[in-house]
């Protein structure tokens, strides 16, 4: 989107989207492991973890329509929010996770500060939402596969 700063409804509905879609092959895939790896208490580790997850999610979205109606012009900062309440949903799930994902909540936290700190219509930028998103879930993939040791099974 060439200008996202004059499609705010546009970028949003973008944004919006592929987050409701990860979420959905985030949750499909979590599912399905947790049943190979964990069988037992599998379903109730997932509740859980979600369970923790969820007022973050909600008060992203929340924060998101009290920007789009009552100041619209500073959307630019929604990129760093997002970042930001993201990163605390993680640091709440972590106790149901791998230890080492603290640094995925982390890389979160510090992308959303960064992305907060250029301060105008830049944060809007793809690459703002992107890059930070791409790395962190290929960060948390990563902590996945090697804190479980699956990775030396399939190998």
């Amino acid at each position: 989107m060439p200008d996202p700063a004059n499609h705010a409804g546009a970028y949003l509905s973008i944004w919006i989207g592929t987050a409701v879609f990860s979420a959905a092959l985030i949750g499909t895939q979590m599912h399905k492991r947790s049943h190979r790896v964990h069988s037992g208490l599998a379903d109730e580790m997932i509740r859980m973890a979600v369970e923790q997850f969820l007022p973050s999610a909600a008060a992203g979205m929340l924060l998101t329509i009290v920007l789009v109606r009552c100041v619209p012009q500073d959307l630019w900062i929604l990129p760093g929010l997002w970042q930001v309440i993201f990163s605390l949903g993680v640091f709440s799930s972590c106790r149901f996770l791998p230890r080492p994902m603290v640094a995925a909540g982390a890389w979160y936290l510090l992308a959303g500060l960064i992305c907060i700190a250029f301060g105008d219509t830049r944060s809007l930028s793809p690459w703002a939402m992107g890059i930070p998103y791409g790395a962190g879930q290929l960060l948390v993939a990563a902590i996945l596969l090697f804190a479980t040791g699956e990775g030396s099974d399939e190998r």
